[in-house]
């Protein structure tokens, strides 16, 4: 049986980025996306809203945390993962994304280049100007 699990998505940073790391040192940040999307035309003209948090790994996480901030447009590419926990005697659910690659997009108006971040990808040579996206 064939199955495929690759998911991309943009939107705008709902929440600065929150970094912690796990007990085997290992670094990961979250991140909140917000993607919108409208349907409709004219006077029936809508606007839906999907939020969901990303899980960003390793070098890319730090990255994600340093440079990026709440309202910032990103692109994810990743795939989905279903989790599960019980509070207060209720069960729970939710799909979260586990991030692959993070590519941060102009902000503001700005004419910087697009670029993408993932594990291979180079180090940032440094801060980002107002204009310029690291990596």
């Amino acid at each position: 049986m064939a199955s495929l699990n690759k998911v991309f998505l943009m939107g705008n940073l709902t929440r600065d980025p929150e970094l912690r790391y796990i007990p085997s040192g290992q670094a990961v940040c979250t991140l909140g996306l917000a993607v919108n999307t409208k349907y409709g035309s004219g006077a029936d003209k809508k606007e839906e809203v999907l939020f969901i948090d990303v899980d960003v790994w390793g070098k890319t996480a730090e990255n994600c945390a340093e440079y990026l901030k709440k309202g910032r447009p990103v692109l994810v590419e990743g795939r989905l993962k279903w989790r599960q926990w019980e509070k207060d005697g209720k069960k729970n659910s939710k799909i979260d994304l586990t991030a692959e690659r993070v590519q941060f997009m102009p902000y503001g108006g700005g004419q910087g280049q697009e670029k993408t971040h993932s594990e291979d990808g180079p180090p940032p040579d440094g801060p980002p100007g107002d204009d310029e996206v690291p990596f």
